[in-house]
């Protein structure tokens, strides 16, 4: 038993004097860069395939008459495991819930799709749109205006994703 212990200890000396773990790294790295092909990709030029699933950002939805799609029913609201929308609600003339205000705090966002899958509507769901970057935390407080511009800008694509998807209700 004595003997193996000092065999181990020789032996991670040498290791350690020669490097041998390092020499090892350097070997690895150099049989990558100059053998495998690169995985990096030039971003704002290339852009990396996402999941026809991706949650970005998020838009609300009309109807085809360009009625507001949103019942005011908070399903979302009361979902959102984050507490980042905020509703308000009024009854109209005809008996029916529409919203006042519909704000969501991108920067409280976790992205979990959520409120999209408790809409019973379709009226709030989430664009493949990843690249909303901004310079001030205000500029992340999405109101009604800006999720309803949202929805007009990106509505062909969320129809097409919407028909892909029917196949898993």
């Amino acid at each position: 038993m004595e003997n193996n212990r000092l065999k181990e200890r020789i032996s991670d000396f040498l290791m350690s004097l020669l490097l041998i773990d390092i020499w090892k790294g350097i070997i690895l790295t150099t049989k990558y860069a100059l053998f495998k092909k690169s995985v990096t990709i030039n971003y704002p030029y290339e852009k990396s395939p996402a999941s026809f699933r991706f949650k970005g950002e998020h838009a609300l939805r009309r109807y085809e008459n360009g009625e507001e799609r949103c019942i005011a029913c908070k399903l979302c609201e009361a979902i959102c495991p984050a507490q980042a929308i905020t509703i308000m609600a009024e009854k109209r003339f005809d008996g029916s819930r529409r919203t006042i205000s519909y704000d969501i705090d991108m920067s409280k966002c976790i992205y979990c799709g959520l409120c999209e899958e408790a809409c019973p509507v379709d009226a709030i769901v989430e664009t493949p749109n990843v690249e909303f970057s901004t310079e001030t935390r205000e500029e992340l407080f999405y109101t009604k205006e800006k999720l309803l511009a949202n929805g007009e800008r990106w509505e062909n694509y969320l129809k097409a994703k919407m028909q892909e998807l029917a196949i898993y209700k």
